[in-house]
């Protein structure tokens, strides 16, 4: 199991880390009182089968300074159970120009605080010796959001393949395109199983209709063409565009018959290339059987 703690200075950019973290399938959670991190660590770790999750949780000055409780006890205990920690910090002026963008109230003001500055300067006093234990310090004064995505990738990023979820989705056009795919390809070039009286009730699931779809010189051509595309896209939609989801839709007329094979066929090859994969068939129920 891996369990990764969040920490660091208020404006550094620990909901950009979060975010990030969980775009890659890990289970975040936001704001939890240090006193329940060794509880929740044990919870996690008691659960049957718990190698491979991962488990992310933010604890930073707004429960810290709530809270009383041995902190470092708390972090030998979690460290010596492999427990990561990741402090992000940035200078005084660039936390004060976020703070004048985002319009937002930093944590200690009215904690005995009078200013940014003064708030600013207490909450690194007390997180300093947390910082001093952390096994990555991430200083965000110079980075772009999209860096600091980057950056946390590279550190708990299993396989590069990890943060990108393909959806794979067939749909009728009859009853129109998918707003939400990135990618469409339109399959009614390939022969219509629909003017087949016996495969006309089955669907794109049952293998009568699999087969006759799948068997054609047509779907065997265009299926090859595809492969070749995904295999070299989705590198380039990993590594280049960091990017967490891609939607792939696949649409005949009817969205029952063609589409669903075809879907199913791509999204068992992307599956096979070691992507995390999900296939949804949009139109398939529809009562009304369209070719």
């Amino acid at each position: 199991m891996q369990f990764i703690i969040v920490t660091g200075m208020s404006g550094a950019g620990k909901s950009i880390a979060i975010r990030a973290l969980e775009d890659m399938g890990i289970y975040c959670v936001d704001n939890l009182p240090p006193e329940l991190l060794c509880q929740m660590f044990e919870i996690c770790t008691q659960q049957p089968n718990n190698e491979g999750d991962r488990i992310a949780v933010v604890a930073d000055i707004r429960s810290l300074g709530r809270f009383s409780f041995k902190l470092q006890s708390v972090l030998t205990k979690l460290q010596s159970n492999a427990a990561k920690i990741v402090f992000l910090d940035a200078c005084d002026e660039e936390i004060i120009n976020r703070y004048k963008m985002t319009r937002r109230r930093h944590p200690l003001l009215g904690e005995g605080c009078n200013s940014l500055s003064e708030a600013i300067a207490q909450e690194r006093s007390q997180l300093s010796e947390l910082k001093n234990r952390a096994d990555f310090v991430i200083d965000t004064s110079l980075l772009s959001t999209q860096q600091l995505r980057c950056q946390m990738q590279e550190l708990f990023t299993q396989s590069q393949k990890d943060t990108l979820v393909v959806h794979c989705m067939s749909f009728g056009f009859k009853y129109g395109v998918p707003t939400d795919a990135d990618l469409m390809f339109d399959v009614r070039c390939l022969p219509n199983p629909f003017y087949k009286e016996e495969l006309r009730e089955h669907t794109g699931l049952d293998k009568p209709v699999r087969d006759f779809v799948m068997d054609s010189p047509e779907t065997q051509g265009m299926l090859r063409r595809l492969y070749s595309f995904l295999d070299y896209m989705l590198p380039l939609y990993c590594n280049e565009e960091q990017k967490s989801q891609l939607g792939i839709a696949i649409g005949c007329t009817g969205g029952r018959h063609r589409s669903v094979a075809v879907a199913q066929a791509l999204a068992e090859h992307i599956e096979q290339l070691g992507y995390v994969t999900m296939v949804n068939h949009r139109d398939i129920e529809r009562k009304k059987f369209n070719h």
